[in-house]
């Protein structure tokens, strides 16, 4: 069975085609800026080779002709028809308190994403034009998965989700912590018992996913109990052009002082603080990581907020789920930052962490393996993510579902 694994933004196609046999990557590759006069496509032909052609695209149906084109014609096609895809999987981020599950979408699922728009505007919309330039592609006969981002998290409890605001605003607007990056830490926990040889039921993890965004999560006996990304993905730690988590004072001020619209004070905190903000010079971890080893002081400091932070979210989520078995590393950052990790851990002593400082600089770059001393109270892993197998996966069992 192969399954085409589907990420739409507002401009963008992502996509992976998986075959499900093996569970092998035979293509995959982005459409990008849809839409405008510059828009294109690239795909890898060989682990270390990509081509980008520059085609107009107006829209994602256009976008979605191309993908169809560049996997079935020329020299790099991987398959002779589009008939042997059978089934779409698409990752949507906002799925509220409607879908706590991957589901098989009908007109009614596309109506609840859309209902759902104010909570992720930049996202849904851009989901639901996927979805149906995909269905207008494939025909209606062939099924179509949704794969919500914040479906891992709809286990935490009350307490971890309501926010101390008036209650009315939670019932009225749905107002509560959601939790991103759902894929990724379902997938990272299940690999990390996987792993350890253990049931993920019997253990207690908390898995990290660095990147350019960023949430840390706290997974008890299979479940999330909590998550710092909360009603947006604003929420947390510092991440590279988001601010994570201030007081909500400092945004009024800002704003009274600045004489800032909303829209201005969201693009503030959305785009131009976190590590940008802090070090004045880039949101990528590599630039920043360079120039911190230059001396930049700037740098330097977003850094160490970043592994505060990270130290800081560990601790609190040990707490709350009264212990810890394992931590993982995850994401852009997490499976490349080694200082990073190193500096985390370092301050984890007091759970019994210890960690292998020359076997944690060889796990980069894909590398999966445990960075922990054998005599470490707590196991600590460096886990690379796979959010497109696990839509992949949700998709074939949903469509294996059908059959029966």
């Amino acid at each position: 069975m192969k399954i085409l694994v589907i990420n739409a933004g507002s401009s963008s196609l992502k996509y992976q085609l998986i075959d499900m046999t093996d569970e092998k990557v035979i293509a995959k590759g982005i459409c990008e800026r849809v839409g405008s006069d510059d828009s294109s496509i690239s795909f890898n032909v060989t682990e270390n080779e990509k081509i980008k052609l520059k085609v107009p695209m107006a829209d994602h149906t256009a976008a979605f002709a191309e993908v169809k084109k560049v996997l079935t014609e020329g020299e790099h096609k991987v398959i002779d028809d589009i008939s042997e895809i059978a089934a779409v999987g698409h990752r949507v981020v906002q799925g509220g308190s409607l879908y706590n599950k991957s589901v098989l979408i009908d007109d009614e699922v596309i109506a609840g994403i859309r209902s759902l728009c104010d909570l992720a505007p930049l996202h849904n919309p851009a989901h639901i034009q996927g979805i149906q330039a995909s269905i207008e592609l494939f025909g209606k006969d062939v099924p179509q998965v949704a794969v919500f981002d914040n479906a891992f998290h709809s286990t935490m409890p009350p307490e971890a989700y309501i926010f101390p605001i008036p209650y009315e605003y939670y019932t009225k607007y749905q107002i509560r912590r959601y939790g991103f990056h759902g894929t990724s830490h379902r997938f990272v926990s299940a690999r990390c018992a996987e792993v350890m040889g253990k049931n993920v039921e019997d253990l207690k993890i908390i898995t990290c996913h660095l990147g350019n965004g960023s949430s840390i999560t706290a997974v008890k006996n299979g479940k999330v109990i909590d998550t710092t990304m909360g009603f947006t993905p604003l929420d947390g730690e510092i991440m590279g052009t988001r601010s994570g988590s201030v007081d909500p004072s400092v945004i009024l001020y800002v704003m009274e002082k600045e004489g800032l619209s909303v829209k201005e004070m969201d693009t503030l905190l959305n785009k131009k603080s976190g590590v940008l903000g802090i070090s004045g010079l880039s949101s990528d971890d590599r630039d920043v990581k360079t120039a911190a080893a230059n001396g930049d002081k700037r740098c330097q400091l977003a850094r160490r907020i970043q592994m505060y932070e990270i130290k800081k979210y560990i601790g609190a989520f040990t707490a709350a789920m009264d212990g810890v078995d394992a931590i993982v590393f995850t994401g852009g950052i997490g499976e490349n930052a080694d200082d990073m990790r190193a500096a985390a851990c370092r301050g984890l002593t007091y759970l019994g962490v210890k960690i292998n400082e020359e076997v944690n600089k060889t796990l980069i770059k894909g590398a999966e393996g445990e960075i922990s001393t054998p005599d470490s109270k707590v196991k600590v892993f460096v886990l690379p993510t796979n959010e497109e197998l696990v839509i992949a996966r949700d998709t074939r069992d949903i469509v294996n579902s059908l059959k029966k």
